[in-house]
């Protein structure tokens, strides 16, 4: 019988190799989807592609939108400055309804593929506060995926896997290890360089250092500068 198949979201971070593990090593057959949205920090798309061939996704497709052109943001705007120490409430590194965004394509491509299982990295624990990473955001958006589409009219079930939500970062990091997952291929800082060498003070690369720490394994994240 053929693998069943599924939408997985991949970033190019930790997070989301270590889902895209777990999508394959549950029999699905994994078409890998990143996105072009702007991001200043670019080199994320070079590792998706890179975790996307390592782990065995059958397809990779990169999609083009222009969150960017709504500002509002560190990451896709230049005149916002990525900090580089914790602050109160939800972080200027939010990316207004980028998941909203990001799932809904996700669940156009999942159509096209007959597929009804969509897997997304998002955290409920070691995050940043970002509101659309909420078990209650993702309870929301699968019963939109079930009223809005054919499959669901037509007495299809999607089902929107989020297996890392309840996990901390050293938790996250150990699944990946014992998966196969390299670590060094990802990249999830702010604001990494072309070559995708990380800048260690971001909220991600604190809470990425912080994952492997906790995890009691070496760190392999490239710095360009001292974390």
């Amino acid at each position: 019988m053929s693998a069943k198949p599924a939408v997985v979201l991949v970033s190019g971070g930790l997070d989301s190799a270590t889902v895209l593990a777990m999508a394959r090593a549950q029999g699905f057959a994994c078409h890998a989807l990143s996105f072009d949205y702007g991001q200043r920090h670019r080199a994320e798309l070079a590792a998706a592609a890179r975790v996307a061939d390592a782990l065995g996704a059958v397809a990779h497709k990169v999609v083009s939108i222009g969150i960017d052109a709504l500002g509002g943001s560190a990451l896709t705007d230049p005149d916002i400055e990525v900090p580089t120490q914790p602050s109160a409430g939800i972080p200027v590194t939010y990316v207004p309804a980028r998941n909203t965004v990001f799932l809904a394509l996700a669940l156009g491509w999942a159509e096209v593929l007959d597929a009804e299982d969509l897997f997304i990295g998002v955290n409920a624990v070691d995050y940043s506060g970002y509101p659309d990473c909420r078990p209650a955001f993702i309870e929301a958006f699968e019963s939109l995926a079930n009223l809005a589409t054919r499959a669901g009219v037509e007495g299809g079930r999607y089902t929107i896997h989020t297996p890392l939500i309840q996990l901390s970062k050293g938790d996250i990091i150990r699944r990946g290890q014992a998966l196969g997952v390299d670590f060094a291929q990802t990249v999830s800082c702010y604001q990494a360089d072309d070559s995708g060498r990380a800048c260690g003070v971001c909220d991600s690369c604190r809470l990425r250092r912080q994952g492997f720490i906790s995890a009691g394994l070496p760190d392999p994240t490239r710095y360009f500068s001292a974390p």
